[in-house]
């Protein structure tokens, strides 16, 4: 049953999540560019060389993403905030992780993609 005590570990779920996709897309990456399955932006989607090449990285990324919310979750309940700060906090760091994870990406495949 849900219980409100369960949401004060919202990042160590996420980087679970995290781990498992990044592995999957990792093992498994789409072969062919969909609009269904994998890291799907239009930089990626220009060429096939640039779809395998993001596929790859953003896996890889995911998983390291996954490896540093973990960790800020174990860390977490050290500090002695309320509730609300708390899953605030969480939520905050997520979407941080989430942009900076994007950002690498693409500023990945700009850096090997540059006259694509």
């Amino acid at each position: 049953m849900f219980n409100l005590d369960n949401v004060m570990y919202l990042s160590a779920f996420i980087s679970i999540v995290f781990l498992i996709t990044g592995f999957i897309m990792y093992r498994f990456p789409p072969k062919k560019i969909n609009y269904l399955y994998g890291y799907r932006t239009n930089s990626s989607m220009k060429s096939q060389e640039r779809w395998n090449f993001s596929q790859k990285y953003s896996s890889v990324q995911m998983m390291f993403t996954a490896i540093k919310l973990f960790i800020v979750s174990l860390i977490l309940p050290w500090f002695n905030s309320s509730f609300k700060t708390n899953i605030l906090f969480q939520i905050v760091i997520v979407f941080i992780a989430l942009g900076f994870m994007f950002y690498k990406i693409e500023k990945a495949i700009k850096i090997n993609f540059p006259n694509e």
